[in-house]
């Protein structure tokens, strides 16, 4: 006897990362009871005026937190393309890591030598 396999249907790759990510969301989204008392709470603290001003606080941090993801996925674009045209170093092992790390440490302290000795 065969068992089915398991998760058969579930799609592969971006398709499923992209389920993933909208069930997360959604476990992380309030209901509406919850975020309905979040914002009576909120009135009752004094922090907003009515529930227009508690939207208004959501959206404007809704839009700073996708002003910030924008930032970071065209900056993994750029790095992406560097990459792609040859520049940058790829590092793919702890050696790797703990090399650049020492030459992050060494133009550092090379530069702060610089500096200070600039101010004497």
């Amino acid at each position: 006897m065969t068992r089915p396999q398991a998760h058969s249907n579930i799609p592969k790759s971006s398709a499923r990362r992209s389920i993933t990510r909208r069930l997360k969301a959604d476990a992380r989204r309030p209901s509406p009871s919850v975020a309905d008392t979040l914002i009576r709470q909120g009135i009752e603290a004094g922090r907003f005026h009515g529930k227009e001003d508690a939207v208004l606080e959501a959206m404007s941090l809704w839009e700073e937190r996708e002003r910030r993801r924008l930032e970071i996925v065209a900056a993994v674009e750029q790095a992406e393309a560097s990459l792609a045209r040859g520049e940058g170093r790829r590092i793919t092992t702890h050696e790797g890591v703990t090399q650049l790390t020492e030459d992050i440490r060494r133009r550092g302290m090379a530069r702060l030598s610089a500096e200070q000795n600039l101010r004497r």
